[in-house]
């Protein structure tokens, strides 16, 4: 299959149209975490649909002092791999083609979420993001558009603008994809030294660190509900052999509940030690919220939460999350 190559507009609507259209929208830098947007897009668009690919380096979300000029354009070696991924076609506009009137005077404000954790650390990201998210969107019409979780906020804010500002596209998270080693795929990777890498790995385990000590919680209210809650029964159980039942009744009666808290200690941890590596960690947040609204949970919080994380090591800054689940949804 040829992908097709276009920078207008005008060329992507004089495509005839079969079936569905999904997008996937890139700054380019193309990885595996984007072949695999492609190829879940391929699937859901089916032989008679359609699969484009957006690269642009969209300049209203790069705040003073970003990597704007830095960040790596390899428009060749993305068009074959959104190839090989079953793209039938890459938009690569110009900035002149998507603003054709230079910075655009009217925007699309973020709201109170586009303020919290990534928004705070970078003022007016989300409101770029989402301004060039509905620029690409009307441009390109597609049925679906793709996006992945490991930008977890930006996913929540375009759902949050698709729903709000009645656009006629449905929105498909796709999981983080990892290396072996755990670092989650990005385009800033590229960026780091071995040994910023090896430091840049405590991202990972540090949601790991936390989604395993949240799993251990949920074993232990699991086996609560299982084994005996009370004395007499526990001895009885004892009695005939099963002591080690027993033993874990009495364990989860005066275990000190975990929750929210006991998971962002977790993760904290390596943090804090990765700090002392060389060279060092640089931690911008972690933080246990509602993807709802990207607010901190509480401990009696139930239902579905994300753990996220950003950090710098050297020069480059990474964002990683992970979801949990709390409560008896879990």
């Amino acid at each position: 299959m040829t992908t097709a190559l276009l920078s207008t507009a005008e060329e992507l609507h004089a495509r005839v149209r079969h079936g569905r259209r999904a997008v996937v929208m890139t700054m380019g830098a193309l990885h595996e975490g984007h072949a695999t947007l492609i190829r879940s897009a391929r699937q859901i668009a089916g032989p008679d649909g359609e699969v484009v690919v957006t690269v642009f380096v969209n300049p209203l979300q790069f705040g003073a002092g970003e990597d704007l000029d830095r960040y790596p354009r390899t428009l060749d070696a993305d068009l074959e791999l959104a190839g090989r991924a079953g793209a039938d076609a890459v938009f690569a506009p110009s900035v002149d083609e998507v603003y054709p009137g230079g910075e655009p005077q009217v925007r699309v404000s973020a709201g109170p979420m586009g303020e919290r954790l990534e928004g705070a650390s970078r003022p007016g990201h989300f409101d770029g993001m989402l301004t060039v998210v509905a620029k690409l969107l009307h441009l390109t019409r597609p049925d679906i558009a793709l996006f992945g979780q490991k930008d977890a906020q930006q996913l929540a804010l375009i759902r949050r603008m698709v729903r709000d500002l009645n656009f006629g596209v449905e929105i498909v998270a796709v999981p983080t994809v990892r290396d072996e080693d755990g670092l989650a795929l990005s385009s800033r990777n590229r960026y780091l030294s071995p040994d910023e890498r090896r430091t840049a790995l405590a991202l990972s385990r540090a949601l790991f660190a936390g989604r395993d000590r949240h799993a251990a919680q949920e074993a232990l209210r699991a086996r609560a509900r299982e084994v005996p809650s009370t004395h007499a029964r526990a001895e009885a159980l004892s009695a005939i052999g099963e002591s080690r039942a027993a033993a874990d009744a009495h364990a989860v009666a005066t275990a000190a509940p975990g929750g929210p808290a006991a998971v962002r200690a977790a993760a904290r941890q390596v943090l804090d030690e990765a700090a002392r590596l060389d060279p060092p960690l640089r931690l911008d947040y972690l933080a246990l919220v509602d993807p709802a609204d990207f607010t901190e949970i509480g401990d009696d919080f139930t239902g579905e939460a994300v753990l996220a994380v950003a950090a710098r090591v050297g020069a480059t800054r990474l964002i990683d999350n992970i979801p949990l689940t709390f409560g008896a949804a879990s």
